[in-house]
């Protein structure tokens, strides 16, 4: 995998530690906290949306793919985390409490399990793949 350059690589552990900040802080009401998640998440699934993968593995490609989905899974709970600060998508109160009101956190759980299992998998399908070069 094509790996990151010195800055590339502070911006995406700067992002990862705006994500953990602003989701821990969402807890405790602060107000800032869906601002400092989303600009986590988007330094965050850039970076790794950065990486690419040149080979011709088949489950290198298919766990790159599942870790752009968690990707935009990110990018999609600071949406919600944003909109459920106040209805701005102009939806009606019913409408927005059934579909928008703290469903973020089902989006984050979805896209940090996905993750988990993908980092951990990349990690370990790349060492078996050094192995054969």
């Amino acid at each position: 995998m094509k790996q990151l350059n010195k800055v590339q690589t502070v911006v995406f552990l700067l992002g990862a530690l705006l994500m953990v900040i602003g989701a821990g802080t969402s807890v405790l009401a602060w107000e800032c906290a869906a601002y400092v998640f989303s600009v986590g998440a988007l330094g965050f699934a850039s970076m790794q949306m950065l990486q690419r993968y040149e080979g011709a593995n088949f489950v290198i490609r298919r766990l790159r793919r599942i870790q752009l989905l968690s990707d935009v899974l990110f990018l999609f709970s600071g949406l919600l985390m944003l909109a459920n600060k106040g209805n701005f998508l102009g939806l009606s109160h019913i409408t927005y409490m059934e579909y928008v009101y703290n469903k973020w956190v089902i989006t984050l759980l979805i896209a940090a399990i996905l993750q988990l299992y993908t980092t951990h998998r990349l990690s370990h399908e790349l060492e078996k793949e050094a192995k054969k070069l």
